[in-house]
């Protein structure tokens, strides 16, 4: 699979946030060309801040190869992490991650770069952004849609 048809599977789970009144983020897990992961944001649903789509996606992704390291993997995400998920995708060993909208927060946009390519014990985690004009346009407006309206 492409990492198009993967995101299209990042943009399911990211409706089911939008349909439970959630931010619009999916997640998808990829490892060896097999999806061992996925989720979408649930924090409203179990009011706990911790429960972002790519923080669910990790937990089951680890618990799937009993093993804390994800290394070989690719996360596919329909926005750009934020800090504390950039954290979680280093720590986790991912090795790429894959989206569609940047984070309009320069701030945080220039964190999760550097939080991502730091040269630590772990390698950087490459970073690609897909270009959104090949996915359905409801698809993209729901996400946008979002977030303007929550910037408004």
């Amino acid at each position: 699979m492409s990492d198009y048809k993967y995101m299209l599977l990042a943009l399911q789970e990211a409706r089911k946030a939008f349909d439970n009144k959630e931010v619009p983020v999916g997640a998808v897990i990829v490892q060896n060309n097999e999806i061992i992961s996925y989720g979408h944001n649930r924090k409203e649903e179990c009011q706990c801040s911790l429960e972002h789509a790519e923080l669910i996606a990790i937990r089951n992704a680890c618990a799937k190869n009993n093993n804390w390291r994800l290394i070989n993997s690719t996360m596919y995400v329909t926005l750009e992490p934020c800090p504390m998920c950039a954290s979680a995708i280093k720590q986790s060993r991912i090795s790429r991650v894959v989206y569609l909208l940047d984070n309009t927060n320069t701030n945080i946009h220039e964190i999760v770069q550097k939080i991502l390519c730091i040269e630590d014990a772990n390698a950087p985690v490459e970073k690609v952004k897909l270009d959104i004009t090949r996915f359905d346009v409801n698809d993209i407006e729901m996400l946008s849609n979002f977030f303007k309206s929550k910037r408004n």
